[in-house]
């Protein structure tokens, strides 16, 4: 979600999570019931897949209350020991989710092997199965139907990961039909498959939920798509003559963007910053997962020059220059000494009132005098005078 003033962000975060709580808890009663229905129905029915894909739906359960727990929790406000938000929370769910899943399918292909080298274990399942396997397959569709259309909105990976384990319930009990129909045409080994086809398919989705939340987790940037939208929105930023350094990652459902912009080498530090926020707002406004931007102003393109932290500070600089000047009557009227530090040197501009030059000495040799007795400071790119 944008980021806004503290309270209507909690307000926003506080309606995202009665959302996600909302749809979670419908889907949540729908597997209780569709779990009890299938794990009764394939042990009275006589089969291994059905159960398998009750086990399945118990598996949604579970992974329904980690929906609701990290939802509740990564809605919180940033706070001083998570100054970035809390939405790590639904990636590490996200996490705990996938492996649950993996060890799930797991155990459903082990058994479904060992039947297989068993053929007096197999089941030999009936009518029953088939129907309450067709009953669940437009029942998790439903459900994913419905789950995926709120992530969207919401733009949450946690709930969209939930909404997929919905779907491959779905599928998994088309597999199971097949399975089934398949023993019940003279096949009796068909069950089995489907079952371990089943695991299967349960353990590629976890593995895909685990693999994506990892990356999130060790900071891995958006994708090239969504870098070039950043970059176009930036450039197109009056006042931006270029970018580097741009550095993105993940926080949950949001992005975060750190980059670099180069401005024009002269202008006023006020107007940097005044472009540098433009640069943050737009972001923000155009780009629906930006969530926070950190932009550092550059006068020059420090990636082609680095830059020399040794150069003097003003306040040793004009120490030194005072120095120099301190028998120099021009130096005693100057009024503002303005430092660019370019290239690693630094560019001196004094402003003087023009009385300076009513007392007979030119512009050329004031610039001549303080450049001469500047010289012996080695750092010292250019002296400019400026009369007013």
């Amino acid at each position: 979600m944008k980021r806004t003033e503290p309270s209507s962000q909690s307000a926003v975060e506080g309606q995202r999570y009665h959302q996600i709580r909302k749809v979670t808890l419908i889907g949540s009663a729908i597997d209780l019931g569709l779990a009890i229905v299938k794990l009764a129905a394939g042990f009275f029915g006589q089969s291994q897949a059905l159960i398998a894909d009750g086990v399945h739906s118990l598996s949604d359960l579970a992974t329904d209350f980690i929906v609701l727990y990290a939802a509740r929790h990564s809605s919180r406000e940033a706070d001083e020991s998570h100054p970035y938000g809390h939405g790590r929370f639904e990636t590490i769910a996200t996490v705990v989710l996938g492996m649950a899943l993996m060890l799930v399918a797991s155990g459903i292909v082990w058994d479904a092997v060992k039947r297989l080298f068993h053929p007096d274990e197999l089941m030999q399942p009936g009518v029953l199965a088939l129907l309450v396997a067709a009953v669940s397959v437009v029942t998790k569709e439903w459900i994913y139907r419905y789950t995926k259309r709120v992530a969207d909105r919401l733009r949450s990976q946690l709930l969209a990961a939930n909404a997929w384990h919905s779907r491959t319930d779905a599928i998994s009990s088309v597999i199971v039909i097949v399975g089934v129909a398949g023993t019940m045409a003279g096949l009796p080994y068909m069950d089995a498959i489907a079952a371990a086809a089943v695991g299967l398919f349960i353990a590629r989705i976890g593995w895909e939920l685990v693999w994506c939340s990892v990356r999130e987790l060790v900071d891995t940037g958006l994708e090239e798509a969504q870098l070039n939208k950043i970059r176009e929105i930036i450039r197109g930023v009056d006042g931006v003559q270029g970018l580097h350094s741009l550095r993105t990652r993940r926080v949950g459902a949001d992005a975060l963007v750190d980059v670099h912009i180069l401005v024009e080498s002269h202008v006023s530090v006020s107007e940097g910053h005044h472009i540098g926020e433009v640069v943050r707002i737009r972001l923000l406004q155009e780009h629906d997962e930006v969530n926070d931007v950190l932009v550092h102003i550059d006068p020059e393109d420090d990636e082609q020059n680095r830059y020399s932290c040794q150069l003097p500070l003003r306040r040793e600089l004009l120490t030194r220059l005072h120095g120099c000047w301190a028998d120099f009557d021009a130096a005693k009227q100057v009024e503002e000494v303005t430092l660019h530090y370019l290239h690693n040197r630094i560019q001196v501009v004094l402003l003087l009132p023009l009385s300076v030059l009513e007392k007979g000495a030119s512009v050329d040799e004031l610039s001549a005098g303080f450049r001469s007795l500047s010289s012996e400071i080695e750092v010292i790119d250019s002296i400019q005078l400026v009369f007013h």
